[in-house]
Formats: C-alpha cells, structure tokens, sequence
C-alpha cells in the first residue's frame, strides 16, 4: 500500500487530494495537511469584501468531506521535509506540527511513498512595511481579511453619504506583488457600489499597481480580441477604468505605508506617495516556509527551494537574459529534480522566471508583477499531478503521460465589474497559452483566436454560476469529477 500525502488544501492541494483518492480509492492512502479547517472559493472573497456575500457561502469545513471520501485529515503546518528519511526513519517523512485544539502544538512525523506540496503562498505582508490587515491597509487575500475589508469599506461608505469625501487606493503593495487580478476586480466592484450608491461626486478612485502598463496582470500583457478587433489588454484596462472613474498610478513599487499614506517608488526611481482613507494593497507571495532535511540531518532547503520558499521542479532555472526566455523553460509535470516522488503544484512550484519583461528603477529596484498562477491553472496543476501519481502507483513506471505546462494550457478568467442580477458586469478573458510563446505565435505571443475578452451582464451571470459550481465540485459532490478544472 503506497502512502500518499498531500500538503495543503487549496485550490490545487484539494483538487489533487480528491483525484488521487478517486483513482488510488481503498488500495492506498492519501493524507492530507493543512493548518486550514476550512476551504475557500478564493475567487468569490472579493464579493464577500463588498458586503456582497458572507464568509460563510465561499467557504466549508474540510473534515467531513475528507472523511466521507476516505482521505485522511490532519490540521497542521508542515515544518519541515526529510525526502531521504534519517536514522529514525527509513522511509521519506514530512515534520508537521498539529494546530487543532485538541492536539495543538503538538509534533509529527508522518512518512509518505510520493508527497505533493500545494501548500500555496505565504502572504508576505511583512515585507512590505505597515501593510496588511493588522496594519493600515485592507485585504482580500482570504475570507476573515475580506470580512474585514467590508467592515472598513462601510464605514467609508458611511461617510461618504454623510457628505464626507473618501479617497480609495487599491493595488499591488510590493514591487513584486501578483494578483492585480483580484485586485482589479475590487476596485471595479468598489466604483459601481459607488454609482449604485450615488456617491460618484465624493469619491476619489485610485489604481497603484507594479505593471509597466496597465492590462500587464503578471502574464505581459495580451492581445485580444474584441468586437472584431484585435485590442491590447492596456487599452482594454485603460477604456474600463475611465468608464468606471478610475485614475492610476503603473510602474510602482510600494515600499511603506503609514497611516492614511502610501509610500512607493517608481521606475523613474522617484519616491512618491499617495494619500488614502481606505486602501486594499495586495500583498507579496513566497512560499510556505518549510525546511528541507537530508538522511544526516543536514540542511539541504536551498536544494529542494529556490530563495523565496517555492519548490523547484522541472523547469529550466538557468538565469539568462529576457531575450533568451523561452516557453520551453515552463515546467510540465511539477516534479523536483532531485527527489522524483515529490511534487509541487499551484502556487508552491517555483517559476523558472517571470512572464512580464523585467524591470528595474533607476535606483536598482525591480518592480515587476511576478507570474499568477491561481484559479484556474492551480486546479489544472493539481489533478495533472494527481493522475501522474496515481499512474506511477498503480503501473509501478517512473512516467508522466499527463502534462500541463503553462506554456502550453489556456486559461479562462472573468473579472466581476459589478454585482446584480440585472445591473451586474463582468469582463470575460481567455488566453492561450497563458505563458506568451513568440517561436510558436510570433506577432501575438499567443493564439488571438483563443484570446478574446468582453465585458457585460451575461459575464456576471457566468462569474456567479461558476462560484456555485465549483464549490459543489470541491465538495465532491456527485459526479463532481465531470466539472472540469
């Protein structure tokens, strides 16, 4: 019987653990870790930071559902990987240390046969001074932040109807932050709950972001196409954000934040700041923070992660100049080169570079957006690496005739511009490939036959659709495997 243990139950942990138990079913075992009681529709927290849904309809509890399908459960963080096992241990092991109330604190040591990190990121907040929750900034990084974010976006509301002016600052808050997505959905949804309210003539909008144009989004922009024409994403974002009052500020890297004031950092090499009431800032990604281990316990984590705590995997990490980047570099079957029974998928793996031309200030600062790897593709990643792990148990082959790599997979996105039935918006977004190949698509970067993006109420209809289904399918509900990714 071969042991299985999954590392977090996001969107890629979860997919994974759920595909590996539905082909290993009773033969094997799958354990799961993650300090996490609940799952999340990480997706749908924009809504709940608009007082638009509740913590309690993007999430659930995970141990009945694990429980129910046969996978074993335990909450807590993983510290520490041993993928040679030590003296103690014959077998591989992971270290984890119990975060439930009845075994808190508490160690472990739990072996494992093939080990698939999908811990996710670690939300870096403290690289960025005074950003966060906790700090002077908002964020809708996770269901509680969203909470917390509406809490603070009504009262600014408030104000506004009492005749108070509010300004709004809603971005990236690191130089190499992802996720402008996320955040360009909750400035969209910010301005139409200001029309909805009219309270336009009091409200000052503002986009800060990393992106050398706006439209970048990590991936390098886009070109799409739209009504017949073939549209860049810039101009796509740009249209948007005057239709909705929306003033920016691109090319920043934020660097502090006081109270009520964002300090940044251009590539003019200029520091600036910007005065807000209420602001969302995106946070920098790294990876969760574990330790890698050999059989003589010595510390081999610059080994099995690259600097910022994601794992290397099979992509090609040579440093090179851009105009030497290829598609060809992007992994495909998520397993570390040097332990061939351990994986990463989602946001865990570590990219071999970014997708967006690097940039750096005039005074040396790289304020670049770094790759997205959420939603979509981590679900695509995680059962991609399920089916390949099932495949090398049940076959006894060291093969991997599943493959997704970035550079080679689409991804579908909608960008919620506002919530209604009736009134609601969305802007709908395909890219193929995610990751811009020029050898295969040299005007593009990217097939414009399946790269298109439009913006209307059918969008929003879709966006509200897919939270329901996609929570039903992360339920294992029946015949859940017939939704795709």
């Amino acid at each position: 019987m071969a042991k299985v243990v999954v590392l977090g139950a996001g969107i890629s942990g979860h997919t994974a653990a759920l595909y590996l138990k539905r082909s290993l079913k009773k033969d094997h075992e799958v354990i799961v870790v993650s300090p996490n009681s609940n799952y999340q529709w990480v997706p749908s927290n924009i809504w709940v930071g608009l007082g638009l849904m509740t913590p309690e309809q993007v999430k659930f509890k995970l141990a009945p559902i694990y429980k129910k399908n046969g996978i074993q459960y335990k909450q807590a963080l993983a510290v520490s990987i041993h993928p040679e096992g030590n003296e103690s241990h014959e077998k591989p092991f992971v270290k984890i240390k119990h975060v439930s109330e009845d075994q808190k604190d508490q160690e472990e040591e739990v072996e494992y046969d093939f080990l698939v990190n999908g811990t996710g990121p670690k939300l870096n907040f403290a690289a960025t001074e005074g950003l966060g929750p906790d700090k002077f900034t908002n964020s809708v990084c996770t269901y509680d932040h969203a909470a917390h974010s509406w809490n603070n976006l009504e009262l600014a509301f408030k104000k506004m109807e009492a005749g108070e002016r509010q300004s709004f600052l809603v971005g990236t808050g690191h130089p190499m932050a992802t996720c402008q997505g996320a955040a360009f959905e909750y400035i969209l949804n910010i301005a139409f709950e200001v029309t909805k309210r009219k309270l336009n003539h009091l409200a000052d909008m503002w986009w800060i972001s990393n992106e050398y144009e706006l439209g970048d989004f990590g991936m390098g922009g886009a070109y799409v196409k739209r009504g017949g024409y073939i549209t860049p994403t810039k101009i796509f974002t740009e249209s948007i954000f005057k239709e909705y009052g929306i003033r920016w500020i691109k090319r920043a890297g934020v660097t502090k934040i006081e109270k009520g004031i964002a300090h940044y950092e251009n590539l003019e090499g200029e520091y600036l700041t910007k005065e807000f009431d209420f602001a969302m800032l995106i946070p920098g990604f790294a990876g969760a923070g574990m330790k890698a281990f050999d059989k003589n316990n010595d510390d081999i984590t610059s080994k099995v992660f690259v600097a910022n705590g994601m794992m290397k995997v099979d992509a090609d990490y040579t440093p090179k100049p851009y105009e030497e980047w290829s598609a060809a570099d992007w992994p495909s079957i998520y397993q570390n080169p040097d332990y061939d029974n351990m994986y990463a998928s989602g946001i865990a793996f570590a990219p071999p570079h970014t997708m967006s031309k690097p940039m750096k200030s005039k005074n040396g600062t790289p304020i670049t957006p770094t790759p997205p790897r959420t939603g979509m593709p981590s679900g695509v990643i995680g059962k991609i690496v399920a089916e390949n792990v099932a495949h090398r148990i049940k076959t006894g082959k060291n093969e991997h005739p599943h493959k997704a790599s970035m550079a080679k997979m689409g991804a579908a996105c909608i960008v919620s511009a506002g919530y209604g039935i009736r009134q609601g918006q969305a802007a709908v977004m395909t890219v193929y490939p995610i990751v811009p190949d020029y050898d295969k698509y040299p005007k593009w970067g990217r097939d414009i036959k399946h790269t298109v993006g439009e913006v209307g109420l059918a969008g929003h209809w879709m966006k509200l659709f897919m939270h329901y289904m996609f929570l039903y399918k992360a339920k294992a509900k029946p015949l859940w495997w017939m939704i795709p990714e």
